[in-house]
């Protein structure tokens, strides 16, 4: 089974909907796929969905899946983690209106760069699907946590400098 988390968040999470969707249709995906859909409007056809899971059941969800594909929200990292369980980060974007601004996005980069699977394509998750892999987190070094953090900071100091200055009065951010 290949448990599927598009988080609850406001925003809908359609295009990895339409993904599975589309990778179903094409018998690319074999297992029984269990879909924790949130606010997503589009529902994969044939998969077992659910709009919201109560915590108990998602962790057994995992726990019998085979493998996970989730949004790439920091809670959900952090707990697919420390379940040791082969999963897959799909970042949702503010582009596509999946959430508010691009955090997911940042973070998957810096994730990548750890060997955590994540899929920018189809063809990224077809390729774990063939090939699961868990890459944990939890025991990154002290210098590579350093290195991920500066990126972020890189990434953000022009928008941070930004907000800073519209502040004004000497209060930072």
């Amino acid at each position: 089974m290949i448990f599927v988390t598009a988080g609850t968040e406001q925003y809908p999470f359609n295009r990895l909907m339409r993904w599975l969707d589309i990778l179903q249709q094409h018998d690319l995906l074999q297992d029984e796929i269990v879909v924790q859909y949130g606010n997503s409007t589009y529902l994969p056809e044939g998969s077992k969905v659910y709009k919201f899971v109560k915590e108990e059941r998602f962790k057994g969800f995992i726990q019998d899946a085979r493998l996970v594909i989730a949004h790439c929200g920091e809670g959900t990292v952090l707990l697919l983690d420390s379940l040791q369980k082969p999963y897959m980060l799909v970042p949702r974007t503010h582009a596509f209106g999946e959430h508010v601004d691009n955090h997911q996005i940042e973070m998957a980069l810096a994730l990548s760069e750890m060997d955590v699977p994540v899929a920018w394509s189809l063809g990224d998750i077809v390729r774990f699907v063939a090939a699961p892999k868990y890459s944990p987190i939890s025991d990154i070094s002290e210098q590579n946590a350093k290195v991920i953090c500066h990126k972020l900071n890189q990434r953000f100091a022009g928008k941070a400098a930004k907000e800073t200055v519209a502040l004004g009065d000497g209060i930072t951010t």
